[in-house]
């Protein structure tokens, strides 16, 4: 199953994000069951997370966002994770 797991990060926040960067891509390679990720952009700046996991359920996927280094440095305002269901591309 595929899930969409969308971030926002807390305003004033992008040198955690920065800081934590290479933390959180090493998870990401670590954990191997993402698809797709890059950031969220607005004003020219990277404000937040779009990552697609593929999981056995919600639940695990739950448990992989809980465990985001960026989500450990506090940078986030709100994380979102919804089944999502790939139709192009």
């Amino acid at each position: 199953m595929l899930f969409a797991v969308i971030c926002r990060d807390k305003p004033g926040h992008l040198q955690t994000r920065l800081d934590t960067r290479t933390a959180h891509l090493g998870y990401i390679e670590q954990t191997g069951i993402v698809k797709m990720a890059g950031p969220l952009i607005e004003a020219g700046e990277m404000r937040g997370s779009l990552i697609v996991l593929e999981t056995d359920n919600l639940a695990a996927a739950e448990a992989w966002a809980a465990g985001d280094p960026y989500k450990a440095a506090g940078l986030f305002d709100s994380v979102d994770v919804i089944e999502w269901k790939k139709v192009i591309g």
